[in-house]
């Protein structure tokens, strides 16, 4: 086993303390109530894995027009906030830390999921070559209408009364997310966005949009409370880039300036193989943000040993381990045996799959 001490010495990551560097991804879950809200189990699930050493929530929408999936959760409701303080209550109340990660899907949605049938909101009239999960199933994106300028200023405030709200939650801070080929995702690169106003064109104008967010998301939170989670390889959603090492290389630079708590990078996908010239172009990237970096995809305890020890990372995320593995920093700093994933339950369902993987021992922090 690879020398794994490093993954337990304690490190302070904007203004928040971490006693480990072994932070839980956002995985959505599929689990929330038909209207956005967080169904009360999800207090028990979250507080179980409150030994992470930052827990990232599942993505939350910001507005009921930024839902892509059935189920999933949201933050723009007085019953939305309420549910969620539960969460961060639990959690707080077991020693751990939380982000909210603030999401609108975009395009990547269909309109039985939008409130009366609309469509979906996107950069331009692009419909993604994807499906989506709505309560028919498996169904294609619907075609998203491009947004107007007056209504890019009113989802800009959204975002930040979805800051605000997941401030009133009692989070420790959130998460803007800007990967995975989203909403802020599809506005940075060109495959998506074919605008030709001052959105659109110039690497430039397509990063406004989310320097516009991190203003009005700051504007309620301190800087060093406020992530960014990008995607770089672009590999999800049906997104690309014609030029993404310069694309991102301005984002990077952009956000290193930004002063914010922490850059998140997707560096690789679930199923997916990275190729080496897109491993040297995410170790280019890297040298061009200056602060806190969490790498996240395909690690385990050893790997991310190692890429904290070579100075690429600063912490990592970890998603299906940490679903199956409640006490997952314990059992990387013992090397201890994992819980078998069962993926047939990561995704919507009842407890089963969610709160009821065993720890090392038998008490349980809930």
């Amino acid at each position: 086993m690879y020398d794994r001490s490093i993954l337990f010495s304690p490190v302070r990551m904007g203004s928040l303390d971490l006693p480990n560097r072994v932070l839980m991804a956002p995985l959505t879950r599929n689990r929330a109530h038909p209207d956005g809200t967080p169904w009360d189990v999800a207090q028990t699930y979250y507080a179980q894995r409150a030994s992470a050493g930052m827990i990232l929530t599942e993505a939350t929408q910001v507005t009921a027009m930024g839902k892509g999936y059935i189920n999933t959760p949201g933050i723009h409701t007085p019953g939305h906030v309420a549910a969620w303080k539960k969460i961060t209550d639990a959690v707080h109340a077991q020693g751990g830390r939380i982000y909210m990660q603030l999401w609108h899907v975009g395009r990547i949605s269909h309109v039985s999921l939008l409130p009366e049938g609309q469509t979906p909101q996107a950069p331009s009239a692009i419909r993604a070559d994807q499906k989506t999960f709505t309560a028919n199933g498996f169904e294609d994106c619907s075609e998203p209408h491009a947004v107007t300028t007056d209504e890019i200023a009113e989802l800009v405030e959204i975002y930040r009364q979805g800051a605000q709200n997941a401030k009133d939650a009692g989070f420790d801070g959130v998460e803007i997310h800007a990967a995975n080929g989203y909403l802020i995702d599809q506005f940075l690169q060109d495959k998506t966005n074919h605008r030709d106003d001052e959105y659109g064109g110039s690497i430039d104008n397509r990063m406004r949009f989310l320097r516009e967010v991190i203003d009005a998301v700051t504007s309620v939170w301190d800087r060093d409370r406020v992530g960014v989670r990008l995607s770089p390889l672009g590999q999800a959603n049906d997104m690309g880039d014609s030029d993404p090492e310069a694309t991102f290389s301005e984002v990077y630079k952009m956000l290193s300036g930004q002063k914010l708590a922490y850059l998140h990078v997707v560096e690789s996908f679930y199923g997916t193989d990275t190729k080496s010239e897109e491993e040297q172009m995410l170790k280019r990237l890297r040298k061009l943000y200056d602060g806190f970096y969490i790498a996240n995809g395909e690690l385990d305890g050893d790997k991310l040993a190692e890429v904290i020890r070579d100075g690429h990372a600063d912490a990592g995320t970890i998603g299906r381990d940490f679903i199956a593995n409640p006490d997952l920093p314990e059992r990387f700093r013992t090397g201890a045996s994992l819980n078998a994933q069962d993926q047939d339950t990561f995704y919507g369902g009842d407890e089963t799959g969610y709160t009821d993987y065993p720890f090392l021992d038998a008490i349980k922090p809930v």
